[in-house]
């Protein structure tokens, strides 16, 4: 039977709390070098099809697995990448708002 307490889905979003996310990488240049290497070898998976023949698929693999499984996962990360450390998510009675870190609550 499920828990009655407050959702868990709240508590470990990648939007504002530090435990981080499995998309999210240590850095842009670093998510950008992995989108670079995977990118690269699902394109060169397919452009060298007719040069090597199904041996070349086996830079599919390694595409997938530097993308960490899809082109839109290696999206989200990017996304989490840059957002990370400008946006935190504040929980009162209840009640949750997404601010960026340096707001407060209050007008400045």
């Amino acid at each position: 039977m499920p828990s009655t307490d407050a959702p868990s889905s709240l508590s470990g979003s990648a939007l504002g709390s530090g435990s981080g996310s499995g998309f999210a990488s240590a850095s842009v240049p670093r998510h950008l070098a992995r989108g670079g290497v995977g990118f690269g070898a699902l394109i060169g998976a397919f452009a060298l099809l007719p040069v090597f023949g199904p041996a070349a698929l086996l830079l599919a693999p390694v595409g997938l697995v530097a993308l960490r499984g899809c082109p839109m996962c290696w999206a989200i990360g990017l996304a989490e990448t840059v957002s990370r450390g400008r946006l935190r998510r504040e929980c009162t009675d209840g009640r949750c708002e997404l601010r960026t870190a340096g707001s407060g609550p209050g007008p400045k």
